[in-house]
This record gives C-alpha cells, sequence and structure tokens, in this order.
C-alpha cells in the first residue's frame, strides 16, 4: 500500500496507525477515503451494524448472524444479482465503538476473495464548518490466478468506493432528516 500518493496529513496518520495489513507475496492491498457530510456518530451507528450492512451496501441482500455481535461472530451475506458471487461468509474480527474500528474476515462464500481482510475507521472532522465525518476503508486479499494484483486491486476497490458512496448518501440523508424534524415539545 503506497501511503502518501494521495492523502493528507491526517489521513497518512490514521492509516499508519489503524490500517497495518502485512500483504504476502500473492496478495494486494490498497486504501480508499471517503468524506462524509454527516456526524461520525450518525455514520458509525451505520458502520458497526455487523448485523444489517444490507442498509448502506447496495450489493447486499440479505444478512444472517450466527452468534451474539461479538467478536468472532459469523454472518451469512446474500448478494444482489450482477456480480461474481451469490453468498459470503464473514466473521467479526474488530468492533471498537470508542475508537470507531470495525474488522472483518471473509471466511467462505461463492466467490474469488480469498483470505479477504478488510478494516474500516471513522473518524470526525469539519466540513465547511459543519460536523463531518471521514471513512477510510482499506483490504488485504490473494490475488486469485489468472488476475493481476492490479486487476484485483482495481476490482475490490470498485466495490468499496461503492459502498463508500452509498454510505455517503445514506448518512447525509439521514443528517438532512436529522435536521428538519420538529422538536417535540
Amino acid at each position: 500500500m503506497n501511503v502518501g500518493d494521495s492523502y493528507g496529513a491526517m489521513e497518512v496518520q490514521y492509516i499508519r496507525r489503524h490500517h497495518k495489513h502485512q500483504p504476502r507475496e500473492n496478495q494486494c492491498t490498497s486504501a480508499l477515503v471517503k468524506h462524509i457530510r454527516a456526524p461520525v456518530q450518525l455514520v458509525w451507528s451505520l458502520v458497526r451494524r455487523f448485523d444489517q450492512p444490507q442498509k448502506y451496501k447496495p450489493f447486499v441482500s440479505r444478512c444472517i448472524v450466527k452468534g451474539d455481535l461479538g467478536i468472532g461472530s459469523v454472518r451469512e451475506v446474500n448478494v444482489r444479482s450482477g456480480l461474481p458471487a451469490t453468498t459470503s461468509t464473514e466473521r467479526l474480527e474488530l468492533l471498537d465503538d470508542e475508537e470507531h474500528i470495525l474488522g472483518i474476515r471473509i471466511v467462505g462464500g461463492d466467490h474469488r476473495l480469498r483470505n479477504y481482510s478488510s478494516i474500516v475507521t471513522v473518524h470526525p472532522e469539519v466540513i465547511d464548518g459543519r460536523p463531518g465525518t471521514l471513512v477510510i476503508e482499506s483490504f488485504v486479499v490473494d490475488v486469485p490466478d489468472g488476475n493481476t494484483k492490479d486487476e484485483t486491486c482495481f476490482f475490490v476497490e470498485a466495490l468499496i468506493r461503492c459502498n463508500l458512496k452509498s454510505l455517503a448518501d445514506v448518512s447525509e440523508r439521514m443528517a438532512i432528516q436529522d435536521q428538519t424534524e420538529p422538536i417535540n415539545q
């Protein structure tokens, strides 16, 4: 992962602190950043829901969790048609509500993402004088036979970009609703 190519100083600091992947020779890794015009608590309330990724991940049609939503819990995710997969089995590796860190590892499914692991961190920031959120998602994954590292990273980054855009859309819509709802007296 090339840290510093297109990130600001704060982003680089967060990536170095929280997104430590140790890729092997046959793996690729990357980190993506999204600035969201919604408060960190609102964004984190969506990201942390290991049991409901479909709240903002457009490729997820259904999710069933086995376990108590603690570290080690496993979810079976059904993927919408149009992707080269129908299911993914994922384990919750890290959930830190104070630092706003979520870590997930894919442990099975009918797709080509082998040894996939991701970390999502959520950080408060100010955007145009209002509370905003910096979201960073990083991953490491095996490069499948017949693919290059660049092709593999490009594919995974495209999925993550779509998820982050959807997270921003949902969060920002919720933030606007929160601002416009009348206060009950």
